[in-house]
Formats: structure tokens, C-alpha cells, sequence
């Protein structure tokens, strides 16, 4: 009998030195583990790091932030210090982020993709882009318009001579001129700071400096126009202390013949929205006085608001707005913003000193990093020319020069 057919015997082969082999079923095989990893963990190309990590929350965070942005300006108060941040932060933002793309290696496809979308949202909020409004097509009339804010007028130029002859050598037929005021200063904390505003009577020097020319003054805004004045509006100028300034209007209306037509001409300057340097009296200070420079800002603009609704003239509207994201406050009535010509990178026009203006030293070598100067018209009229620079020597603000275009006949798009 073979051994392998023996009752109990064992089923193991013999080799031919004697060994024994058991018949085993080969075992499955098995995926070699990675240099490093323990069993059961996800291999380390498919795990994030914690910078992958930082990097996808903060592109998230981001795309909140600006959705909330375009969502919330203008309507919610608190976003005000949103607003107040450089418009090129929508740009600078995603463009770092982009910059650190490559080092996120498992999701760096799809995160560039959405930071280059994110990029070019904020590049056009933040105005890049060939975006000029000007016409070379119109025909018109055309009248030439220079609009500034002087900051406090000749006190902040020093020199007076220099002063005027900057103004003469414009030659606009329209001048839009703000902060036509003096202020009284006094020591606080080892810094001047501004207390109250004193008006001034330059009447002489104008009119020695601009003959021919019809001089308007309401508040601290002066007008200067050598065409026709039809009308005036009184814009309600309080004349008891200090409250021309504090209560008056902050636009005044001027209503001038040009090309056979009455066009209205807004000299606009706009309280300041926000101080950030009052923090240093308190938080509860702060927010009060933060409070009450908005409530002024938007009674204002409401009260701007109001009268272009009203008025069956065509409109321009110009001046200093203290606020970077004008463009989002539309003022309605058939107006529109106009941006500069013949630049791909957004207009800039505060700060904008270079000599002897009233801001900290520090601040005259930085950028025009926010645009609070603006020009807005109505439909039926044309900008053939439009240009945000000069005068830097003598304000914190650049000058914004105008060629503007006025139908000779009624156009239809002006239906109000």
C-alpha cells in the first residue's frame, strides 16, 4: 500500500532527501506597503498639507469676501470698513494666492483656475481694463471743465502766487472748485489737528485772476464760469456760526447756456465717511463719530440725489466724493460715471501730494491708491476728453480736466 493511500497517514509528499512538503494554497498577494506609511493610511500624494490646506481656505475665504463686497456696499454700514480698504486689494489678494499655487501640488489645477477668476473680478472692480467713457464721434458744442478739490484753498498752497497762476494757466470755461475754507488748527496729542472751518472772502484776487468770469460761492464751493448763467438754485446756506459748513449744502447747482442749451453744472464735495485716527479718543467716541460722518455722507448724497431727479436739464456732476467705490452709488436720473482715457491701470487721486500739502509727510510718497474725484453726466451729453492729473504740487487731490460735448439739439435719451 503507498503510504500516501494509509489509513491516518500523512497527505505531506516526501521530497527525495527526506523532507516533507504540505500542499498549501498560495496565499493572495498583497500591494507593498510605502517607504514611511504605516498600514491603513491614505498615501501621502493624496493627503493635504496643512499649507494646501491654509491655501484652499483661503481662496474660500476670499470668494466670500467678495461676493459679499459687490452684495454689500453701499447697504450695510458696517461694511464701511470694507470700503475704505485700496480697491487694488482685489487684485493684490488673489495674485499672492496665485503665487503660492504651484506648492499645492494635489489641487493646484483647479485652485489656479478659480484664483485666475477671482483675479479678474477684481481686476475689473477695481477698474483695469480699457474703460474710458470719452467719444471722439460727438458734435457739439464743447466746454472745457476743470474741477479740483484745493485743499483749504491758498493757507494749504503756501504759496499764493503759485496758487492762482495753476488755475489761470487751465483755461476752462467752467470751474468746479472745493474746500474754498480755511481751518483753525490747534495742538492735540503733539499733532494740529483741525477744530473749526473759517470762511474766507477771495473775492478781489478772483476777480483780478479771472476777468470776464461770473463767481458763485456757496459754502466752501466756489464756481467760475465765463459762460451765461441762467439760474442759481439756492441750496440753502445757513449764515448763523459755523454752520455754512457743518449744515450747507455739499453741492451746488449752477445752471449755464452752453451750445443754445441750459446744462446744469454740480460742484460736488462730500463729507469724509470715515476717520479712522479718531479711535485714538475712545471706542464709544469712535463709533459715534463714525456714525455721524456716514448719516451726513448719505444725507447728502440723497439730498444730490433728489435734485437731479428733479431737474429737466442735462447734467454734470464733478468733484470729490470721499468715496473709493463711487462707481457702486449710482445717482440715478440718467447719469453715468465716466472713467479717464488712455490707461489700462485704475484712476487714482488721493493721495496724491508732492510739496507742501496738509497730510503727514509719510503720506506724500505713496501711491494714488484710492479715486474719491469722479464725473458723472447724463446721457445726452458727451465726454470728448477726460484726464486725472495735475495739480499735486499744491493739494492732496489730482485735478480732474474735462472736455465735455453738448448736443446742439434736444437728444431723446435725455427723458426724464
Amino acid at each position: 500500500m503507498a503510504a500516501s493511500d494509509a489509513p491516518g497517514g500523512d497527505s505531506s509528499a516526501r521530497t527525495a532527501d527526506g523532507a516533507t512538503e504540505r500542499e498549501t494554497a498560495p496565499e493572495p498577494a498583497q500591494e507593498p506597503e510605502s517607504a514611511g506609511e504605516p498600514a491603513g493610511e491614505e498615501p501621502a500624494a493624496r493627503r493635504w498639507c496643512w499649507g494646501t490646506r491654509l491655501l484652499v481656505a483661503g481662496t474660500a475665504l476670499w470668494t466670500v469676501l467678495l461676493v459679499l463686497h459687490i452684495t454689500l456696499i453701499g447697504r450695510w454700514r458696517p461694511w464701511l470698513v470694507v470700503e475704505i480698504v485700496p480697491p487694488l486689494t482685489a487684485v493684490v489678494v488673489p495674485l499672492l494666492l496665485l503665487v503660492v499655487v504651484p506648492f499645492a501640488a494635489p489641487v493646484r489645477r483647479w485652485l489656479s483656475a478659480v484664483l485666475v477668476l477671482l483675479l479678474l473680478a477684481g481686476a475689473h472692480l477695481a477698474g483695469f481694463g480699457w474703460t474710458g467713457t470719452t467719444s471722439d464721434s460727438a458734435r457739439g458744442t464743447e466746454v472745457k471743465v476743470f474741477a479740483w478739490s484745493t485743499d483749504y484753498w491758498q493757507m494749504a498752497a503756501g504759496d499764493k502766487d503759485a496758487f492762482y497762476d495753476f488755475l489761470r494757466r487751465q483755461d476752462a470755461d467752467v470751474y468746479l472748485l472745493h474746500e474754498y475754507l480755511n481751518w483753525n488748527y490747534s495742538n492735540r496729542d503733539e499733532q494740529q489737528i483741525c477744530t473749526s472751518p473759517v470762511r474766507i472772502d477771495d473775492t478781489d484776487r478772483l476777480r483780478t485772476e479771472f476777468p470776464g468770469y461770473r463767481l458763485l460761492v456757496q459754502g466752501e464751493l466756489l464756481t467760475l464760469t465765463r459762460l451765461p448763467v441762467v439760474a442759481a438754485p439756492d441750496q440753502r446756506v445757513p449764515a448763523k456760526g459755523e454752520d455754512w459748513y457743518w449744515k450747507g449744502s455739499k453741492s451746488q447747482r449752477t445752471d449755464i447756456r452752453a451750445g443754445g442749451r441750459t446744462v446744469s453744472f454740480y460742484n460736488v464735495h462730500l463729507p469724509i465717511r470715515f476717520r479712522p485716527c479718531d479711535i485714538r479718543y475712545g471706542w464709544d467716541r469712535f463709533r459715534q463719530a463714525s456714525k455721524a460722518q456716514e448719516d451726513w455722507w448719505i444725507r447728502e448724497l440723497r439730498r444730490l440725489r433728489s435734485d437731479l431727479g428733479s431737474n429737466p436739464h442735462p447734467a454734470v456732476v464733478a468733484g470729490d466724493f470721499n468715496a473709493a467705490w463711487m462707481d457702486r452709488h449710482p445717482l440715478g436720473a440718467g447719469t453715468r460715471p465716466h472713467d479717464p482715457d488712455g490707461s489700462l491701470f485704475p484712476a487714482g487721486t488721493w493721495p496724491a501730494c508732492e510739496g507742501s500739502c496738509s497730510l503727514p509727510r509719510l503720506w506724500r510718497v505713496l501711491p494714488q491708491l484710492w479715486r474719491f474725484d469722479w464725473l458723472f453726466t447724463s446721457d445726452d451729453l458727451a465726454v470728448s476728453s477726460y484726464q486725472l492729473r495735475g495739480g499735486e504740487a499744491l493739494s492732496d487731490h489730482a485735478a480732474q480736466k474735462i472736455r465735455l460735448v453738448v448736443p446742439r439739439k434736444e437728444s431723446s435719451a435725455h427723458a426724464r
